[in-house]
């Protein structure tokens, strides 16, 4: 049976403090939960495990994949090999795609030819234990990113500049299990939430009635003429399905999405955010 549409969106708040697994919805950074070391994707570019942003518990309205499947874990390119485009070595590539992989593993491509993974997870695998990341290859040559030695909030927090630190109430500790909490929160209003997002212009599907968070004064384009509606002022950057505010062009996605910038989770986008259709199992960013 198709799950029906959500009905809301919810703002995601990455939090001031570790995660505790019986009242949050889910952590940045750290660890993802519950599956072998050998589970853990490995990026197909570098040979290095590819870095975990963040694990999202899942209300029960955007459990798109049935009901066993209550959370998602993100896996990026580490921001240190993510710099102009990524190269290409088949060996590296065919060794790493030829290893056993995780049931519900899916894998994605940027722009620019970099890593990123997603792991549909089940309960018992959200409230297992934190996973080891794996060995990379031995065929591996780049030089080792620095979130294996510190955890991914430590080496956000070191290479970030300092508006960008300033969304940590203190320095993290210098540990991999180091996280931030994630709390959900209903939008109050959101008139796309169930919607896909798309462009009017551009879209290739049947329309899905989602209007964009802004408008133009008498209809006329122009930078004197762009107002936000006052029913998307007060929505967070970091969300869960409904209004998307990309950095660049509306990528056309499923109502079952994420929205989040660089700090949820430490990557590099260029100053820019990213949207993870976890539906249909496609990614995006743009640089700000």
């Amino acid at each position: 049976m198709a799950l029906a549409l959500p009905s809301r969106a919810y703002d995601l708040q990455m939090l001031d403090r570790p995660t505790e697994r019986a009242r949050d919805h889910g952590w940045v950074y750290g660890l993802p939960p519950g599956i072998a070391s050998e589970q853990w994707p490995l990026d197909p570019v570098t040979g290095y495990p590819l870095m975990h942003g963040f694990t999202l518990l899942l209300p029960d309205d955007y459990r798109v994949h049935g009901e066993d499947i209550v959370a998602v874990s993100f896996f990026a390119t580490a921001p240190d090999h993510n710099d102009g485009g990524a190269p290409d070595d088949p060996e590296i590539r065919e060794a790493v795609l030829a290893r056993p992989a995780h049931p519900r593993l899916s894998r994605m491509t940027d722009i620019l030819d970099y890593e990123y993974a997603a792991l549909l997870l089940t309960a018992a695998e959200y409230e297992g234990a934190f996973a080891t990341p794996p060995a990379p290859l031995a065929l591996a040559t780049a030089e080792r990113p620095r979130w294996l030695d510190v955890g991914g909030a430590s080496a956000f927090f070191e290479s970030t500049p300092p508006f960008a630190q300033k969304m940590f109430a203190a320095p993290p500790r210098a540990d991999l299990t180091e996280t931030r909490a994630i709390a959900l929160t209903p939008r109050a209003s959101d008139p796309n939430a169930g919607k896909g997002p798309q462009d009017e212009y551009t879209r290739q599907s049947p329309p899905t009635g989602y209007q964009p968070y802004y408008y133009y004064v008498g209809g006329v384009p122009g930078r004197d003429n762009f107002r936000p509606h006052d029913w998307s002022k007060d929505h967070a950057h970091n969300h869960l399905g409904g209004t998307m505010r990309p950095c660049q062009a509306v990528p056309e996605m499923s109502p079952f999405y994420i929205e989040f910038e660089e700090y949820f989770g430490g990557y590099n986008f260029g100053g820019g955010n990213a949207q993870l259709d976890f539906r249909d199992m496609k990614f995006d960013w743009a640089c700000g």
